[in-house]
């Protein structure tokens, strides 16, 4: 793991451990009213924790949080961040952040979702609710 990806990580589990838990929740509140452990509509899932985190004020902080880590890996960043593409996205899997910094470009991951795919190619495949969130850190 490089020091940028390490520095990375570090900064979410001691300063932003409150955004894991909120984005936790939001993803709870979208998987709460399914039927099954799963649902095979990702726009849903996607739209669904799009309009949660915006209606709880998370999204607006994703910037935030995402200046705040690139600053604890020591680089700077191009621009000020957006809630939006291309530093925030939202997606079936979870929010996405993204920086352009000196060494790559860094990349962290809330998963809140994951994908099941049968072994079936004529079958959508299936979203799944993780026990919380997994975060994840690269520099791509």
């Amino acid at each position: 793991m490089s020091h940028p990806v390490r520095a990375a990580r570090r900064r979410i589990q001691s300063e932003h451990v409150s955004v894991v838990d909120a984005i936790d929740a939001c993803a709870d509140a979208i998987a709460d009213p399914w039927d099954t452990s799963r649902t095979t509509d990702g726009d849903a899932v996607a739209d669904g924790l799009h309009r949660a985190l915006e209606e709880g004020g998370i999204l607006q902080v994703l910037p935030g949080v995402l200046a705040d880590v690139v600053a604890a890996t020591g680089y700077d960043l191009q621009a000020d961040p957006v809630p939006g593409p291309p530093y925030v996205v939202v997606t079936s899997r979870g929010p996405v952040l993204r920086a352009t910094i000196d060494p790559g470009r860094l990349v962290i991951r809330f998963d809140a979702f994951e994908i099941v795919r049968d072994a079936d190619p004529g079958r959508k495949p299936a979203y799944r609710r993780l026990d919380g969130i997994q975060v994840s850190v690269s520099l791509e």
